[in-house]
């Protein structure tokens, strides 16, 4: 680890010294959620020489993180130890983690029906690989396309492009482009929609990843980018016709925004910038009244038992909305709904919890309270919104353990840490 962490430090220290006395000019990458404009400049002030020190210590957890992920991996879906009910492991499967077995008998080995405990996840759903593999496969993928955006250093691309073809498009390893068994209840043959989110939760960063390795990346052919983009296409379809989707799409909580938030990224990667624009404009016409009561506040999310961990899941969707938003010509941050909330009022209700903790948050929270997790947010309505009040709060509340990456990434990251 020691010497691991040596070579780290010797490559983010030659990134940060000019070639010739002037910073390098960045184009700008085709981003479909982060503003490319700001990576490049980013880039700049890195190879250039004068990055901030917030900037270099980013990048220094940013390539920690690719340098774990080039010794992982590569993840699929056929590692899974039973096949979901169609048969075929091709079928990403996983299990509703709130729900648990009644009592097991020897008459009812199986413990039917499954209960719901909210907040309590049950050990029994991480037997299923599905969604731990998913997980640490697609933020793989992230890390390291935008630890070769910063370097140019090729292992990063080339590992990248292993771990995109392994869980979507090698024959033998790919995922089906279907969320059909996601999240199932043990004794239950019904349809439910709610399992899409351990896609939607995620799958937008992955649009960044693509278009960052689009950028000219060693390893990543033509190819890779047509066969990406035909499964995309399989995906998106199936996400918004499937009776799953259907279901999900009429999700008034952050189910809802978060499917609105996916399809929108994934048409703009595809090149159907229209129809991801209208998507972004019905959510803020369709979701904000529904979502968001006038002082601000996310009445369904505090109805959960981990309503710390909830509101701040439904506006890390909210801040990836306007992300992609803005590239296509959408400021969501100026949205203001019927009865006067805009985003920025919502963000400013989580000041107190991310200040105090438990004690500035009069809801239920089951679990550890994490006052970390609403820092992406504040940054984003900190440059957005010129919210004054949330680039005060960054300065005062705890960042993540692993590191504030905000600076080289700029843009709100998934609340999806790997499980232990």
């Amino acid at each position: 680890m020691r010497r691991a962490l040596g070579a780290l430090a010797v490559s983010v220290s030659v990134l940060l010294v000019p070639i010739s006395g002037t910073a390098i000019a960045a184009s700008p990458p085709h981003t479909v959620v982060t503003d490319g404009a700001k990576l490049a400049k980013v880039k700049q002030a890195i190879r250039g020489g004068h990055a901030s020190k917030a900037q270099r210590d980013a990048l220094k957890a940013v390539l920690a993180k690719a340098d774990t992920a080039l010794t992982t991996g590569p993840w699929s879906v056929m590692d899974k130890p039973t096949a979901p009910p169609s048969g075929d492991k091709h079928d990403y499967m996983s299990q509703a983690p709130y729900w648990w077995a009644s009592e097991k008998t020897p008459e009812n080995p199986q413990g039917c029906p499954y209960v719901n405990r909210d907040g309590q996840r049950n050990p029994e759903a991480d037997a299923i690989t599905d969604h731990t593999y998913r997980m640490w496969a697609w933020d793989a993928m992230y890390y390291l396309s935008l630890a070769w955006y910063y370097t140019g250093d090729a292992k990063y691309a080339k590992r990248a492009a292993l771990d995109i073809r392994t869980w979507f498009l090698d024959p033998a390893t790919k995922m089906n482009p279907n969320m059909t068994y996601s999240q199932i209840i043990p004794c239950k043959n019904t349809i439910s929609g709610t399992g899409i989110i351990d896609s939607t939760q995620s799958f937008s960063q992955l649009m960044d990843a693509f278009a960052l390795l689009d950028g000219g990346a060693p390893g990543w052919t033509g190819q890779d980018r047509a066969g990406i983009k035909a499964w995309l296409t399989q995906y998106l379809n199936w996400m918004q016709a499937s009776p799953q989707a259907k279901l999900e799409l009429a999700a008034t909580n952050n189910h809802g925004t978060f499917l609105d938030m996916q399809n929108a990224t994934i048409s703009a990667y595809l090149g159907h910038r229209d129809a991801a624009r209208k998507i972004v404009l019905d959510a803020e016409r369709k979701r904000f009244p529904v979502q968001f009561a006038a002082d601000g506040s996310q009445p369904l999310e505090l109805s959960r038992t981990m309503s710390w961990h909830y509101v701040n899941f439904n506006l890390t969707a909210w801040g990836r909305m306007a992300e992609v938003g803005k590239n296509l010509g959408v400021d969501v941050w100026k949205f203001k709904a019927p009865n006067g909330v805009t985003l920025r009022k919502v963000v400013d209700q989580l000041i107190p919890g991310a200040l105090q903790g438990a004690a500035g948050w009069p809801h239920q929270q089951i679990g550890v309270f994490d006052q970390s997790i609403a820092a992406d947010i504040f940054h984003a309505a900190a440059e957005e919104a010129h919210d004054s009040d949330a680039a005060a709060a960054l300065k005062k509340m705890p960042l993540p353990a692993g590191g504030d990456t905000w600076p080289v990434r700029v843009s709100c990251f998934p609340l999806d840490p790997p499980l232990k």
